[in-house]
Order: structure tokens, then C-alpha cells, then sequence
């Protein structure tokens, strides 16, 4: 059997990143985009496309990083990977941006934060267990010193919710917390490594669904007003 060929993309946050796997080469692009990655993913993709010599309608699957994470860019790549996995005619593959966090450590028990603005991060929790993921506790939204606890033993942060709010989740989990990794993001390459282990998961295209997680990013004027 031929080894699987994975594009995967994530716009999760101000970094966009595209990556092929294709056995054991695998290509990548990455940059900072700030509020770009509309402009920015599709010439990545077709750059990785042209490099590699692979076309689309070859593809195993298409994944990308499903959230939580930026409200825009997890649309963006849902909404990318959706359209090529319809023209391609190939499934989709929707990856947590928190297990992809988990799987750049290549540590065995990971505790994934991101920013999640307005005083919240999404949190995820994760062990590895014979070369596979178990999760510890599911993405979820909350404030810092409410993160659901850990089993016992030590456990490696990281995200950028160590970066806004390291001294609260190291006080809210004292000598449980190991190595930090704070400038860690989610990436495409990771989730093209998850998704190579779950094919067998792929959907067709219209379930190329974001995980939000929060479905409020606004406060209302009043809420503002009591806010200052």
C-alpha cells in the first residue's frame, strides 16, 4: 500500500502554515500573517503543491487545524479546506489546534493553552499512551485559575496562554507543571502528523466544521460600559 499523501493547513492564529506529507517527505511554509492568511494560504498551498510535483485530486485527505482558536482564521482554513476537497473530490480530516500543540512537544503528558482573549484561554489536556493520544480533559474555554485539574505527575505546558497568563496556570498547578513552552503555536505540520493516523476519521467536505468553543467574541456596548 502506498504511504498516504496529507495536505494540511492552520490559521488558528496570526501565524498561517501549510504542509504536504507525502511518505516520508514532508514539505512546509510558514509565516506570520497577521490578518492575512485569506491572501496568504492559497499561494502556500499552491507553492507546497508545485514543489512537491503532487496534484489535489491525488491527495489522501486535506487537513487543517479545526480550532479552538481565531474566529477568522479557523473560518478561513475550513472554509480552504472545504472548497479543494470538493474540486479535488478527496475527505477532510479536522485536527484540534490544541492536540497539535501537544504533538510539537513530542513530550508524554501536555498541557495545550492558548490566548483566548477577553481574561479566557482554551485549554486541552493530553497524554500519549503507546505511540497514541489519550485526552485528558477535552479543548475547553475559561479563565486561568479554573483550568479542570490534572492526574498526578508532571506536565509540560504549552502555548501562548503560558505567555499571557504563565504565573496563574503555574500557581493554579504548582509542582505538576514541568517545561513551559510559551512561543509554541500551532502548526501544519503537526496536524498533517495527526492526520496521517486518522484517516480512517476523514469525512467528506461539507464536514469541514471549525471548532469554536466560545460562540460570543464581542461585548455587547452596555457589557463594555460596566467593563471599564
Amino acid at each position: 500500500m502506498s504511504s498516504p499523501k496529507i495536505l494540511a493547513l492552520d490559521c488558528s492564529t496570526e501565524f498561517c502554515s501549510v504542509a504536504l506529507i507525502t511518505g516520508e517527505v514532508v514539505l512546509s511554509k510558514e509565516e506570520q500573517a497577521g490578518q492575512r492568511h485569506s491572501e496568504r494560504v492559497l499561494p502556500m498551498v499552491d507553492a507546497v503543491l508545485a514543489e512537491s510535483g503532487v496534484e489535489l485530486k491525488s491527495l489522501s485527505a486535506i487537513a487543517f487545524g479545526s480550532g479552538p482558536g481565531s474566529f477568522t482564521g479557523l473560518r478561513i482554513a475550513a472554509g480552504v479546506a472545504q472548497g479543494l476537497a470538493f474540486g479535488a473530490n478527496v475527505p477532510v480530516i479536522p485536527i484540534p489546534t490544541l492536540l497539535a500543540l501537544a504533538q510539537a512537544t513530542q513530550q508524554a503528558r501536555v498541557l495545550a493553552v492558548l490566548d483566548a482573549r477577553m481574561g479566557e484561554i482554551y485549554a486541552a489536556a493530553y497524554e500519549r499512551v503507546g505511540g497514541e493520544w489519550r485526552t485528558i480533559f477535552a479543548p475547553c474555554l475559561g479563565k486561568p485559575d479554573a483550568v479542570p485539574s490534572l492526574p498526578n505527575g508532571i506536565w509540560v505546558g504549552v502555548g501562548s496562554g503560558f505567555l499571557a497568563y504563565g504565573e496563574l496556570l503555574k500557581n493554579r498547578f504548582r509542582e505538576q507543571l514541568g517545561a513551559v513552552d510559551a512561543s509554541r503555536y500551532p502548526r501544519a505540520i503537526e496536524v498533517a502528523e495527526l492526520a496521517v493516523d486518522r484517516l480512517r476519521e476523514a469525512v467528506a467536505a461539507e464536514g469541514a466544521l471549525p471548532l469554536y468553543i466560545r460562540d460570543k467574541v464581542a461585548l455587547t456596548e452596555t457589557e463594555r460600559g460596566v467593563a471599564k
